[in-house]
């Protein structure tokens, strides 16, 4: 287990084998620079999925762990993080395996982490456009607020799921607990000393498959993030 680039993309997938195969074809298209041979590395979490998906994995040669059961996203994404942290991979790409996160920003995201002394570039899509009326616009726009509030940094899309980490921050998601890859644990990163920067993103539509933040789920899930920002942040350990 040793890495053959500085960057690992790890790819949590629970039942995603309909999107598996367009996702790698994506992932292996792309080079991180010109003068790169190797395609990128990538790693998929098979969150206890019932669906084929270790099988798709095996059948098709892609590199893959498979967790007996399903543990959610964080502990998913934590088994993950510390393949890349064991591996000694300097940097670490969140990507999700329905199709939404593109390859082709990958050398964008390292471009503006290599620019500054950043532990975490977040993929955006609101730099350069304004947020739509919608419901899920609107649970956007309050958790940007409520990190604002609490740690006076502007993140103007904290729910894009498109990240990039530095070893540091690799290691703090491979080795403490309670680290999901969500808002709330960003803000904690940010108070915690987290020095952080966005990158435009275009984020596609699921290829297949429903998602998780249905509206009901969605309402909840920003409800739960706000509460944890402004609230059981403070409660948190930091280092």
């Amino acid at each position: 287990m040793t890495a053959k680039n500085n960057v690992l993309l790890v790819i949590p997938a629970y039942n995603e084998a309909e999107n598996l195969p367009k996702v790698v074809e994506n992932i292996r298209r792309q080079n991180l620079n010109k003068n790169q041979t190797e395609p990128l590395d990538y790693i998929i979490v098979s969150d206890g999925s019932t669906d084929g998906t270790e099988a798709l994995c095996r059948a098709e040669g892609y590199p893959y762990l498979s967790l007996p059961v399903n543990l959610g996203l964080a502990g998913c994404f934590q088994a993950g993080m510390k393949y890349a942290y064991r591996a000694g991979y300097r940097y670490a790409v969140q990507f999700d395996g329905d199709g939404q996160h593109r390859a082709e920003d990958i050398p964008a995201l390292l471009k503006t982490m290599q620019s500054g002394d950043y532990d975490i570039v977040l993929g955006s899509r609101f730099i350069n456009k304004k947020k739509d009326g919608s419901m899920r616009a609107l649970g956007s726009r309050l958790i940007t607020a409520a990190i604002r509030m609490t740690t006076g940094k502007t993140v103007t899309d904290p729910t894009c799921g498109l990240r990039m980490y530095n070893r540091k921050a690799i290691a703090s998601f491979a080795n403490e607990l309670n680290y999901g890859p969500e808002p709330d644990t960003i803000s904690f990163l940010i108070k915690n000393g987290a020095k952080l920067a966005e990158t435009p993103v275009v984020i596609n539509d699921r290829m297949a498959g429903e998602s998780y933040l249905r509206p009901w789920n969605a309402i909840r899930y920003m409800t739960r993030m706000l509460v944890s920002i402004l609230l059981i942040q403070n409660f948190r350990k930091r280092k």
